[in-house]
Order: C-alpha cells, then structure tokens, then sequence
C-alpha cells in the first residue's frame, strides 16, 4: 500500500473490479481494473547479477476511468526486468473523483510511489539518480505531470515523502491530453504541465493517425525544447493508439528498440546489463 496511513481523502467501499472484456489487441486479451481506491505498487526485479540499477515506475492507461493492466502494466515490467531495470508497477487511483481535476489523486499516488522507491533505494539496491516514470496514454499525461510538478503535492506529507518526487527522466507512449487548445486554429501545451529547465530528459513515442493526442505530443516536445531540455520523439506514419507492446503490424512496434537505445545514451543501462 501507498498509503498505508490511510488514502488521502478516505478510501471508498465499493470493491475493485476486473474483467476482460471489450477490444483485444494483437489477438489478446485486456486485462481492465476499475473501483481501485488504494493505491499499490507491485515491484519486479531482474535478477541481481545483470541489474543496471535503475527503476522505472510504470503507469498504465485507461482514460483515469480504468487501468489497461497487463497491456501496458505487466508486459511492460517484464520487459524492463529483461533491460536489468527494476520495475514498479503503479495502481493508482480510479475511476476519476468527483469535484476533482481526473489526474490530481493519480498524480498524489504516482508522487508517493517515487518518493517510496528512492526512499528505500537501499534495499532496492537502486541509484538515487536513475529513476524514472514510464506511462502510457492517461499514463503518459499523469507521468508528464509527474516531470512538471514535482514541486508542489496535495497531500499530507509523511516521513517518506522527504525523499524527492522528480523522475531523472520519463518515457511516453501515446500519451494523452498534453495540449490544450488556445484558439480554433491553434494548440498548446496543457496548463498544468509546467516545462522548466528542471523538467527531466523526455523520449516520447507517437503516431500521425492517433489524432486526437498527436497535437498534444508535438506541443509538448516544442515546450521541452525551448526550454533546453533534452527530448527525443520518435514520431510513426500509422499505429493509432492503445499497442502497448504487442505486436500489432506496424512498425510503430519497434519503440521498445528505440527505447532501449535512449535508455543507453542516457546513462540507465550499460551495455553490459542486459546480456
């Protein structure tokens, strides 16, 4: 539990669901969480003699509604425990609260889970500088505002919290409502999202046919940019949104590939960690 003295603003009652039902990807099952009003992490470890040291806590989407599981939780875990990173799977909180911007309990459980995994860096046999967030779609949204407002929590602070909420770098897959327009003709980055020269080194991954978000993700590499911040878009022709990391046919499926490569260039694996 995050939150083990209690969820801010109270947990609710009604019992968590799961199903698999509705739209498969790449011929798979969904595995679809709803009702999660405490908070998790679920760590993976890759086994200690090829570990980088590093962790990345990963955020699944599901439109703060729900959270799409295993396509963008579990199967992602797996694939960084292959990379030597450990991997924090993040269940935050849904279905979105009443009276509430929809990423604003979200963010304090992804917050909390940042600062729970420095905090206990020790043990986790992690560096302190080589954590970061990985989301997908509303995952991707919550994991940008993790790298944007880190400076400020909504929630009473405790003993563990004193360890830093800032990611050293963040991954977005799809992700979701990075813009917000200003006139008809014109889109910016969101307003809650405030790019600084402390924002940290971005990669993010989209495509041109996943039109309702790709604006978003353009906007928000432009803001990266001008500010100096180090950013990589990898930018694909079709693959719409929602793959995760199953096949799908379309070349867009190579982005672990180009991830792993950032994650070298930036210093989270070695060449020697993942053989």
């Amino acid at each position: 539990k995050l939150f083990p003295e209690g969820v801010p603003g109270g947990a609710d009652t009604v019992a968590e669901k799961r199903n698999t039902d509705g739209n498969r990807v790449a011929g798979g099952n969904v595995l679809r969480i709803t009702n999660v009003s405490q908070p998790t992490i679920t760590i993976y470890q890759p086994p200690q003699e090829f570990a980088a040291g590093s962790a990345v806590i990963v955020c699944p989407g599901g439109g703060y509604d729900l959270l799409a599981y295993d396509l963008e939780g579990d199967e992602a875990c797996l694939w960084l425990n292959d990379l030597g990173i450990t991997a924090v799977l993040l269940k935050y909180r849904v279905p979105q609260r009443e009276g509430r911007p929809p990423y604003e309990a979200p963010l304090e459980d992804l917050q909390r889970a940042i600062s729970y995994v420095r905090a206990h860096r020790a043990s986790l046999n992690i560096d302190p500088e080589r954590i970061g967030v990985l989301g997908f779609s509303s995952g991707g949204q919550l994991a940008a505002l993790a790298a944007t407002q880190f400076d400020r929590r909504t929630y009473p602070l405790r003993a563990v919290d004193k360890a830093s909420c800032r990611p050293n770098f963040c991954l977005l897959v799809y992700p979701s409502h990075l813009g917000a327009r200003a006139t008809d003709s014109c889109l910016q980055t969101a307003p809650e999202l405030r790019v600084t020269k402390r924002t940290p080194p971005t990669m993010i991954v989209q495509t041109e046919d996943d039109k309702s978000f790709i604006d978003g993700s353009l906007s928000y590499y432009r803001a990266l940019k001008s500010v100096g911040v180090r950013a990589w878009l990898f930018l694909y022709s079709r693959g719409g949104h929602g793959y995760g990391l199953r096949d799908t046919g379309a070349m867009v499926n190579s982005w672990p590939d180009r991830a792993e490569d950032w994650f070298r260039e930036i210093g989270v694996i070695t060449a020697d960690t993942d053989e």
